[in-house]
């Protein structure tokens, strides 16, 4: 009977502890998925009008950086992140601050970004913290689309002798909104900014 009651006493742990990992606050975060630093461009459409730059991303366990480029380099719009929210500043030095860079871009920019799920999408795989309403993947298990909180995203991948065969392109759609992400460098060991 003892014997019992302490594998009662540690399933009833083991629940407690998993359902504390996935604390609501934890969802919107920008610490999860591995650290890296990828560089490539963006096209969004967006209610009719359209926006192109490069992008440099730097993610870290707690903290993303993002910047939006010029042809020439000079930078459009910088993105600093972490648990305590988000501010972007654009090429003008005018600051905008909200809780998540998806609604932080929603109001400086007029689309979305939405980095809690990109971060894991990015790098090939669903964000954890939802169950995907669609998968399709290819012969070697890698995803080839998705459809997760309420975005369809359409993966193409560098060889797996470049860049370990991580996605090159994404292109993500939610109603009237298109990201298309075209990823030309990789770098996965990143150092935390």
């Amino acid at each position: 009977m003892k014997q019992i009651i302490t594998w009662c006493v540690l399933a009833a742990t083991l629940a407690v502890s998993a359902c504390a990992t996935m604390a609501p606050g934890a969802r919107e975060g920008p610490a999860a998925a591995t650290p890296f630093d990828l560089s490539g461009r963006v096209l969004v459409n967006y209610d009719g009008r359209a926006f192109s730059s490069s992008v440099r991303w730097q993610h870290a366990q707690q903290r993303d950086e993002i910047w939006l480029l010029s042809p020439v380099g000079q930078t459009l719009a910088y993105i600093d992140a972490n648990a305590a929210g988000a501010t972007l500043t654009a090429a003008d030095q005018t600051q905008y601050s909200a809780a998540s860079v998806a609604n932080l871009t929603r109001q400086a920019l007029g689309w979305e970004l939405p980095l809690a799920h990109l971060q894991y999408w990015v790098q090939g795989e669903a964000a954890p913290f939802s169950a995907p309403e669609a998968v399709a993947r290819d012969a070697e298990t890698k995803i080839t689309a998705l459809t997760q909180d309420g975005w369809r995203i359409a993966f193409l991948y560098f060889p797996p002798a470049e860049h370990g065969g991580l996605p090159r392109r994404l292109d993500l759609v939610q109603g009237s909104n298109q990201i298309r992400l075209v990823i030309d460098g990789w770098r996965r060991d990143a150092v935390a900014p």
